[in-house]
């Protein structure tokens, strides 16, 4: 049976385009968040000299991401549960894991097709699109422009083949992104 996930909102989109940043912002007005497993755990596996990286190993790298994705999905149940109803925003979703093996050309492995089908967000995925004036590559994101803009295709088509509803973010400020956000949460 599917988890109940309608208090949980996924951003996603390519690298570079915003989320991360509307994300902090958003927090900083009072919203709960996730924390990105990707950049968090290449920051992890370089301090330790680990072998989970994009660059090196993408299956473990998949693996340890669906674990922090199912991980951080569970931590904000347990808040549900306890009567917490305010809205999380999750800076990628567990299908995000599913784009990212589709985009390094590997297939998905069926336990991750049904962590997709079982960890359930909000119908609504906010999705950020390539947004070329903002891209910046740094020591996690290697990934170029292109490879980015690619991003952004495979993650709308993941979200969209598990019935979520894609809603595009607009390239304005931060403040009138989050102002889109709080907008369409009502």
């Amino acid at each position: 049976m599917p988890f109940d996930g309608n208090h949980f909102y996924v951003i996603t989109g390519g690298p570079g385009s915003g989320k991360s940043t509307l994300i902090d912002y958003l927090e900083q007005q009072g919203f709960m968040r996730s924390v990105e497993a990707g950049r968090s755990i290449i920051q992890e596996q370089t301090m330790i000299g680990g072998a989970a990286l994009p660059w090196k190993d993408s299956m473990l790298f998949a693996e340890l991401m669906l674990s922090w994705d199912m991980r951080s999905y569970q931590h904000e149940l347990q808040k549900l549960k306890q009567g917490i109803n305010a809205p999380v925003l999750f800076d990628r979703g567990v299908p995000d894991v599913m784009g990212y093996l589709r985009l390094e050309g590997v297939e998905v492995p069926d336990h991750i097709l049904r962590a997709g089908e079982l960890f359930r967000y909000n119908k609504r995925v906010f999705i950020a699109p390539p947004w070329p004036d903002i891209y910046r590559q740094d020591a996690e994101r290697k990934q170029d422009l292109k490879t980015a803009c690619r991003t952004f295709d495979t993650m709308a088509a993941v979200y969209t083949e598990l019935g979520y509803e894609l809603v595009e973010l607009p390239r304005c400020s931060i403040e009138e992104r989050a102002a889109f956000i709080r907008s369409s949460l009502r």
